[in-house]
């Protein structure tokens, strides 16, 4: 679900996530969102080991493979599309990961404060 029309929190074109592993909800590369997103997986985030375990540690184990749906699981250095919410937890935690700007979407903004996510941006110039 690409949407030519899709808009980062900084207000610019969404940029590509990442692709190796694929990302996003739609598993396009981009942290679009949609109806069917109900977990809003729009922040771009590059994951680290304390997140990982954090993760894991609220029952979301991104850590480990899952064949079975296409997903070699994460290591520290993938780009991925987190839930919003997630992130928001993780970072009131003092374990939020980096954040691409650029690659997150404006919907992210609806649980996470913008000022927040600059502070762990890592694509400002």
């Amino acid at each position: 679900m690409q949407n030519s029309e899709s808009i980062n929190v900084l207000g610019e074109k969404l940029e590509i996530c990442g692709t190796d592993p694929e990302t996003g909800f739609y598993r396009d590369g981009c942290c679009n969102t949609g109806p069917d997103d109900v977990g809003s997986h729009t922040v771009c985030t590059v994951v680290t080991e304390d997140f990982l375990a954090f993760s894991r540690s609220r029952g979301n184990d991104l850590s480990t493979p899952v064949p079975a749906f296409g997903f070699p699981g994460l290591k520290p250095g993938d780009s991925w599309c987190l839930c919003a919410a997630r992130w928001q937890e993780a970072f009131a935690a003092g374990c939020a990961p980096r954040v691409r700007l650029r690659a997150t979407h404006q919907a992210a903004l609806e649980s996470c404060n913008l000022a927040d996510l600059k502070a762990y941006g890592i694509d400002l110039s």
